[in-house]
């Protein structure tokens, strides 16, 4: 099919794609705007990735909508980001039942306020018998983090009893991570320029397609998603092998 000025095989989609969405921060100073103001740029782009996702068919968008190391930035920033979490869930979530599209987190709850984490548990429960296509949010997610809490998960089955130590295997530790039930990413897009993972998916990510934009994530457009995974299909996967 041709779509958005691109030529993408229907047969060759990603099943997974995971988005870095970076650059709002500076997508806003450069038009002399507060921060803020780019964050809420910045979900007019996703909201128009979500939509046209409706006729591409990836059946995996997973988002980097909030990362462990984003508690660092300015307070009120932080509060805005939250507070732009709940509106998201409170406005979106009729879209995303409407559309069939199903809605679910990878990231920890540690830090997280009561009301938002209820918010997200009944969007999570309302949306599960959705078909379309999952999005799924990583947020206050970090790489690290999760492989730390498999880890963690890990150590106290067996020291329980519950879990051998000679049946722990990559597959095994992919059960522990947040969200086992989801494909490994075949592809990873970042916005800004930035030429690295910045502790997204890291376990999942092991040979994932990296593919980069200078374009800042307020600037991203679904012809850009598109080109994204037309460059994606000509690339040949061979996981280590000849």
């Amino acid at each position: 099919m041709r779509i958005y000025g691109q030529d993408i095989d229907e047969k060759k989609l990603p099943a997974h794609v995971g988005i870095i969405m970076d650059g709002n921060g500076r997508w806003a100073k450069a038009r002399g705007l507060a921060r803020i103001a780019g964050h809420e740029e910045g979900f007019k782009s996703l909201d128009r990735l979500l939509n046209a996702n409706k006729e591409i068919g990836v059946r995996v968008i997973t988002i980097y909508a909030f990362s462990t190391e984003n508690w660092k930035r300015p307070p009120a920033e932080v509060q805005f980001l939250m507070g732009m979490a709940k509106k998201m869930i409170v406005d979106y979530l009729d879209t995303l039942l409407r559309n069939d599209i199903r809605f679910v987190m990878t990231g920890s709850f540690e830090g997280i306020s009561a009301d938002l984490k209820e918010m997200i548990l009944g969007a999570m429960e309302r949306s599960k018998h959705c078909k379309s296509y999952t999005l799924n949010a990583a947020f206050n997610y970090g790489g690290r983090k999760e492989i730390l809490d498999a880890v963690r998960r890990i150590a106290a089955d067996c020291s329980g009893g519950k879990l051998d130590v000679s049946k722990i295997d990559e597959k095994k530790i992919t059960e522990y991570l947040y969200s086992p039930e989801l494909p490994d990413p075949d592809l990873i897009i970042r916005t800004s320029g930035e030429l690295r993972l910045s502790n997204f998916l890291l376990w999942e990510g092991a040979y994932s397609e990296l593919w980069f934009t200078k374009k800042y994530w307020p600037d991203f457009h679904p012809r850009d998603f598109c080109k994204a995974i037309a460059d994606f299909q000509k690339r040949k996967r061979r996981f280590g092998k000849v």
